[in-house]
């Protein structure tokens, strides 16, 4: 362009190509975080997120890598620190940090990273960023706690780096009130750098396109955002249906009840009726309820409309205060997720009375994560190599049997984290994964089968002794099959001697003892005696369920093909 040819408006094309230009500057942002983060829950389960915001706080794009629990939660906190920071107050230079559970993500061990973006000397943006840490003092991560203040340390929205110089105070406070400082100091710092990518990648796209701001394209992606996701709402017959859904809960059941109402521009997601807080920590904050029913919602209505703040906007989510759906200071709320995890299936159970064929039967839902503490045996010669070790697994059960499709194996939904590897998980600390495999017959049978959930056997390198912090649902409370569809296996946790374990809470276990658990399979969908044969006799093939299974459910009883497959004798817990 010459110095004499006038800026033109960008056309339609050129707003469309800086919008897939934004997502990919914040999917190789999230990229960046994974590649430099300490923590393997963020390296190999992915649990984090990534995302640009307009300067007044709307998040414009976020990435692809990342769980809907962050990103959608993630989507109010920048607001959040414009209002307690003030516009007027940002410098270039400065970034902050909180992992406040009601202005973050839900709880103390999310850190939530903001970087103001500056271009030509003026404020045009943020990114922000997001990432589960191992460890952030306290009782550690589990549901024993009886209010926040026993979870770990809380640090308010403040400033991480003041004009390029780090807090060194904040930096030696933090370090000397967690077990694992350096992980946590080096995710901090790999939450910074993250942005510091963004907002490089961000300057270089303004200048490309010979842009001062993100006004315009802001207005674009918001304004056609939400267009999009009105007339899939307005597409559909409005009209109310109640679900509910009662789960294990720490001590007794918690009973979720929701009320979805389709009407005219809006989908409003009420939780009256639900269980009040309870006095451990599996309470949520608000915002991690808005963002698992608002994620249900989309994945449901408008599924291919990118998430952004527009695109949520129509979904509006009620809860009473003081449900554990909307818990409020200062209740414990470590393990919000094991509830938040639940709402997208107890939606569905609304949402198949209003749209119907639709959405699929429910999953394990909640992750099946475990965190291990392992320390050497005072009359143990390691006692002067690694003493303590803090191991956190991420893992799935099987996902609900969808209205044309099984559900998928051993496959976190509506988390989306990746389930970590063996060798990973074992090269952090001295940890043992004797076992770790597909659960046989563990998915609800039915015209397609829900998915397996996986059987684990944990224990500690010789020397070492070690407490595991339990993080499981669906012990008493299976997954429920859909129009006809049968329930998926419920979760089992004993050690190999026999005795059973709690499905949640820190317990020891005595040297020498492995824990054994059998995770949860999701539920079938639609009647089994209606699966097609081949699909049948494609799991007994593949190991999935067993001769027994096949006869019970699917009326399949031909011995001569169960001898040819020769069907391995698998014990559960």
């Amino acid at each position: 362009m010459s110095a004499q040819t006038p800026t033109c408006q960008p056309s339609t094309v050129q707003y469309q190509v800086m919008w897939n230009r934004l997502i990919s500057v914040v999917e190789e942002q999230a990229q960046a975080l994974v590649r430099t983060a300490f923590s393997t829950s963020v390296r190999e389960a992915g649990d984090l997120s990534a995302g640009v915001y307009d300067q007044n706080g709307n998040m414009l794009a976020q990435a692809v890598t990342g769980t809907p629990g962050h990103v959608n939660a993630m989507a109010d906190a920048v607001a959040h620190f414009i209002r307690r920071i003030g516009r007027e107050n940002f410098a270039e230079g400065d970034i902050y940090i909180t992992n406040d559970p009601w202005e973050g993500t839900g709880h103390l061990h999310d850190i939530t990273v903001v970087t103001p973006v500056f271009f030509k000397n003026k404020l045009v943006s943020f990114f922000a960023c997001t990432a589960h840490v191992v460890d952030i003092g306290g009782r550690g991560f589990g549901a024993d706690a009886n209010s926040i203040y026993e979870e770990g340390i809380y640090i308010p929205i403040m400033k991480f780096i003041a004009s390029g110089e780090v807090d060194k105070t904040l930096i030696t406070m933090l370090r000397a009130n967690v077990r694992e400082p350096d992980q946590l100091i080096g995710d901090i710092h790999a939450l910074a750098t993250s942005n510091e990518i963004g907002y490089r990648r961000l300057n270089s796209m303004m200048n490309e396109f010979e842009i001062n701001n993100l006004n315009d394209i802001a207005n674009f992606i918001l304004t056609n955002s939400l267009k999009a996701t009105l007339q899939c709402i307005n597409s559909l017959q409005t009209g109310f249906a109640e679900g509910s859904m009662t789960i294990d809960g720490y001590e007794k059941a918690v009973n979720l009840h929701v009320g979805i109402t389709i009407k005219n521009d809006r989908v409003i997601c009420d939780w009256s009726g639900t269980s009040g807080i309870d006095k451990k920590g599996i309470n949520v904050p608000l915002v991690y309820t808005k963002a698992y029913s608002c994620y249900a919602l989309k994945c449901a209505i408008a599924p291919d409309i990118p998430n952004n703040a527009a695109s949520l906007e129509p979904f509006e989510v009620v809860a009473s205060e003081g449900s554990i759906v909307n818990a409020i200071h200062p209740a414990p709320v470590a393990l919000r997720h094991v509830i938040g995890h639940m709402l997208p299936d107890a939606i569905y159970d609304a949402l198949d009375k209003l749209l119907p064929n639709t959405v699929p039967a429910e999953g394990a839902g909640c992750l099946c994560n475990f965190q291990i503490s392992l320390r050497a045996k005072a009359c143990s010669n390691l006692t002067n190599q690694v003493s303590r070790a803090e191991v956190l697994t991420f893992n799935s059960g099987g996902s609900g049997a969808r209205p044309t499709l099984d559900g998928m194996n051993a496959t976190a939904f509506p988390s989306g984290v990746m389930t970590m590897p063996v060798e990973v998980t074992e090269q952090v600390g001295p940890i043992i994964i004797w076992r770790k495999e597909l659960r046989p017959d563990s998915g609800g049978a039915g015209t397609f089968r829900g998915g397996l959930g996986q059987l684990m056997e944990v224990g500690s390198r010789e020397g070492f002794e070690f407490d595991i912090q339990a993080m499981f649902d669906r012990l008493k409370y299976p997954a429920r099959g859909r129009r006809g569809g049968c329930n998926g296996a419920v979760t089992k946790l004993s050690l190999d001697d026999g005795k059973l374990l709690k499905g949640k809470g820190k317990q020891s276990v005595p040297y020498g003892l492995k824990v054994k658990m059998a995770f949860p399979g999701g539920a079938g969908y639609g009647d089994p005696l209606k699966r097609d044969l081949d699909q049948v006799k494609s799991d007994l093939r593949k190991g999935f369920i067993t001769p027994e299974y096949a006869s019970k459910y699917h009326n399949f009883n031909n011995e001569e093909f169960f001898n040819k497959i020769n069907f391995p004798n698998k014990k559960e817990v």
